[in-house]
């Protein structure tokens, strides 16, 4: 896969904008270790989209328990 096709990087914002959450709630939950996985790129915060789903299927699956 080349960069040009990779999917783009989320930003705090845009994971909050998505899940429908404040911006303080993605926070908190990248600080309690509870939210989806993410990385550090220099001093920003990225979320891949694919943590986020996985993160997303499995409070689904939990949620259903």
């Amino acid at each position: 896969m080349t960069p040009a096709t990779k999917p783009k990087l989320a930003t705090p914002q845009e994971v909050a904008d998505y899940l429908n959450v404040p911006l303080n709630t993605v926070y908190d939950w990248r600080r309690k270790r509870t939210g989806p996985k993410a990385s550090k790129v220099g001093v920003h915060l990225r979320y891949r989209w694919s943590d986020v789903e996985a993160w997303l299927d499995q409070q689904s699956q939990q949620g259903a328990a």
